[in-house]
């Protein structure tokens, strides 16, 4: 590490946090983490990661031992330390509404700001409505001694499961910045990131505030475009997939997550268009975003067809079977079950009757504390054992690629609805099962 590089911290260590602190060091930097939750800054310290990401927890017991990674909970040693402040806490949305709850972040910047007596840039990396960075850079100005500090906004563009890659080799960066100074300053806390070639946007507040939310909003179209298709497919009896691949060769359009399925779920997607849809709406321009709406619907709508074609399976009625649920966590490599198709459709289906066991490689233990109603095996094997319908759901490879005629030998009936539409039909329909997926005939 050069002794021109900035020292940097991390407000809030929660997936996004930890992430980027843990990363930052690996990229040449002495960095600080805080949070107020003094359980989770005592496992960092211990070299635990509260949450599965692959990767992540090596590099973690790599720098802790390094001695350029610590955390604390007292915001004065942070200030204290670090010349660049990433706020990184979380923006979920607001129980019965769909704007985004911004408490989180108003109090990490008025904890904060307080402690700052010489010159540093705050940067927030938090999803967040249109309009905060600017109500944020007026919070410093009341709040921090020094009248030098300035505002940056970086939003992140992390997946779920490629997260270290995602911070290590960004596709791009977007800086918002008001003045040179903090243009370079910020540069100068992603150094060897930009000296590899990634490329850098350097915009307002304003547009660095929509990038993330305007990212989201596409993806989450160009899913539920294709799962719309599907719906249609299943009327005509027209197969999805193949049609995904036909229109996927189109350069204008590509293949890339036209994959129909369940649908999207998980702590960004749904929550970052709800909240793009109510703030574009206190903007008086929700007309302009109102096909978010469908975007929504028609995702959640795939949820309830999913029920629909197991109690097509089972001659109308879930009550009295058992229903082996493969996967829990939104997406593969990830233990999380924000908004989870798979856990929606598990519940849904023990509520009509169903004895539900749910198996997933990592997201067991979060689905248990939300859902303790279900039942949760410890292996694919322990899961269909003489069961009478097997669903689906996230697509781990270890069920893309499960056997159909070993795993036929221990269920009690050989029915599967493949949610993810990751099997080959012919392949299991040969082997005796009846298949049925979403889109396809």
């Amino acid at each position: 590490m050069t002794s021109s590089r900035p020292r940097l911290s991390v407000i809030g260590t929660g997936y996004l946090g930890a992430t980027h602190a843990v990363c930052m060091v690996e990229l040449g930097y002495e960095v600080i983490g805080l949070d107020v939750d003094e359980a989770k800054i005592a496992a960092l310290r211990a070299g635990q990661i509260p949450f599965f990401e692959p990767g992540l927890p090596e590099l973690l017991a790599k720098h802790i031992d390094s001695g350029r990674l610590r955390f604390t909970t007292d915001y004065a040693e942070v200030a204290e330390f670090a010349d660049i402040h990433f706020v990184c806490v979380g923006t979920p949305q607001q129980k019965g509404q769909y704007a985004a709850d911004m408490t989180f972040v108003e109090s990490a910047f008025r904890s904060l700001a307080p402690h700052l007596t010489r010159r540093a840039l705050v940067v927030g990396k938090s999803t967040v409505p249109s309009g905060t960075a600017a109500r944020m850079a007026g919070i410093l100005a009341d709040l921090a001694p020094a009248k030098d500090v300035e505002l940056a906004w970086n939003p992140e563009f992390l997946r779920e499961g490629f997260a270290v890659e995602d911070t290590l080799r960004p596709d791009r960066l977007v800086l918002g910045v008001h003045s040179e100074w903090a243009e370079e300053t910020i540069r100068s806390a992603f150094e060897p990131v930009i000296e590899a070639g990634t490329p850098v946007i350097v915009t307002d507040f304003a547009t660095a505030e929509l990038v993330k939310v305007a990212a989201n909003s596409f993806l989450a179209t160009k899913i539920s475009f294709i799962n719309a298709m599907a719906e249609v497919c299943e009327a005509t009896g027209a197969d999805v997939t193949q049609l995904a691949d036909a229109i996927g060769h189109d350069a204008r359009i590509g293949r890339r997550f036209l994959n129909a399925g369940l649908g999207f779920g998980g702590g960004c997607l749904p929550k970052d268009i709800r909240a793009f849809i109510a703030r574009a709406g206190e903007l008086g321009v929700d007309q302009a975003v109102s096909f978010l709406r469908d975007v929504d619907e028609i995702n959640l709508r795939r949820r309830a067809r999913n029920v629909e074609l197991g109690l097509d399976l089972l001659d109308g009625s879930y009550r009295g079977t058992k229903v082996a649920v493969l996967g829990a966590a939104f997406k593969p490599n990830s233990d999380d079950i924000r908004d989870s198709p798979a856990l929606d459709v598990a519940a849904a289906v023990g509520r009509r009757g169903a004895e539900v066991k749910i198996f997933d490689p990592e997201a067991n233990a979060n689905a248990r504390r939300v859902h303790p109603e279900l039942t949760y095996a410890d292996s694919l094997d322990a899961v269909v054992d003489e069961v009478d319908l097997i669903m689906l759901l996230t697509e781990w490879d270890v069920f893309r690629s499960m056997d159909p005629d070993v795993i036929g030998a221990k269920v009690a009936r050989r029915n599967v609805v493949d949610g993810r539409n990751v099997l080959d039909p012919v392949h299991w329909r040969g082997a005796g099962w009846v298949y049925r997926s979403l889109g396809r005939p």
